[in-house]
């Protein structure tokens, strides 16, 4: 099936993703996990909840963790254009269908939050609190060195709808999976910041949360953190990687945090600003599609994931199986 042309008129603007809400069932094992490992900053905690950004970062944060009984993602959020943009966006959904409701949420202005086409929690918001610059205190730098959020990954029961959806609200396809049987998309990157996504979608049951992606300097971060990790207990939170991707051709690695919330640590792929940027096709059996070297990914890789709370996920209508590691 082919993937829809550009949507570069939109019927709101979003920038970019900002942040993303996870639901852990231990605060402390979590802070120890983003903080004293990963490297995020803190830019306010209580018993109960603990703001997070990295290092480049002036908004007040890129990742919330909220104390829960079980593990889970509560939304995805996205900054729009301005305070008119958010109005749009409300009288769109609402028009499709969508239950639309307007939040309050610490540290930003108004906030909408609604749905995806497969019921995913989607919040929006044009003002947030903004920090003091940090990227020049290198007394901070900690951990593999965080600089910005760069991307969600999330499982969808039929990656043709979303990629629909999504473009319909503006978002460009970069690269994409295609199952040569059934011509339909196994998998698409898909963004609206002039990278390779903001927000990427794997054939699976879904909806839930694939992983979250930190940008960090260099791939030498990567190692420190891997040293790091297997020398303080967090050797079997390594789940896949080192290696560079085929698709993004970005350096990764993939980690779990102690609810099981994946963690991609990421450098190195390129952007794509210009509107007309054509996508790039790959083949599901190509075994460059996903590891351009390095080990295939394990079986895990493709099966666990976070789920949204109160969301109910459904099997994948896509059949069609990936090369996976003995």
């Amino acid at each position: 099936m082919p993937i829809p042309a550009p949507n570069l008129y939109p019927p709101f603007n979003i920038l970019r993703l900002s942040h993303i809400e996870f639901g852990v069932t231990d605060l402390a094992a979590s802070r120890a996990f983003y903080v004293d490992t990963l490297g995020l900053q803190v830019t306010d905690e209580d018993d109960e909840t603990i703001y997070l950004r990295a290092m480049e970062e002036r908004g007040h944060h890129c990742l919330i963790l909220k104390k829960k009984a079980q593990a889970s993602v509560d939304y995805l959020a996205y900054k729009v254009f301005s305070e008119d943009e958010l109005d749009k966006a409300h009288d769109w959904f609402a028009a499709q269908g969508h239950d639309v409701a307007w939040v309050t949420r610490p540290y930003q202005g108004r906030t909408l939050r609604t749905h995806d086409c497969f019921g995913a929690p989607m919040e929006f918001y044009f003002k947030m609190d903004r920090l003091a610059p940090i990227h020049q205190q290198y007394a901070l730098y900690k951990g593999v060195k965080p600089l910005r959020i760069d991307h969600f990954n999330c499982f969808v029961p039929d990656v043709d709808k979303a990629v629909a959806f999504y473009n319909r609200i503006g978002f460009r396809v970069t690269e994409y999976t295609e199952d040569e049987e059934t011509g339909r998309l196994w998998a698409a990157w898909t963004h609206r910041k002039g990278g390779v996504h903001d927000i990427a979608f794997t054939n699976g049951l879904g909806p839930r949360v694939h992983h979250t992606a930190f940008w960090v300097p260099t791939p030498l971060n990567i190692i420190d953190l891997l040293d790091l990790m297997a020398t303080t207990g967090y050797v079997g939170n390594i789940e896949r990687g080192p290696g560079r991707h085929g698709i993004s051709n970005a350096f990764f690695l993939y980690i779990l945090d102690p609810d099981g919330h994946r963690i991609e640590i990421y450098c190195s792929d390129y952007q794509t600003v210009d509107p007309d940027l054509e996508a790039i096709k790959w083949d599901l059996k190509d075994p460059q599609r996903q590891t351009l070297w390095g080990a295939p990914a394990p079986r895990s890789w493709f099966e666990h994931g976070s789920l949204f709370d109160g969301v109910e996920p459904v099997a994948a209508t896509l059949k069609a199986t990936p090369i996976v590691a003995p």
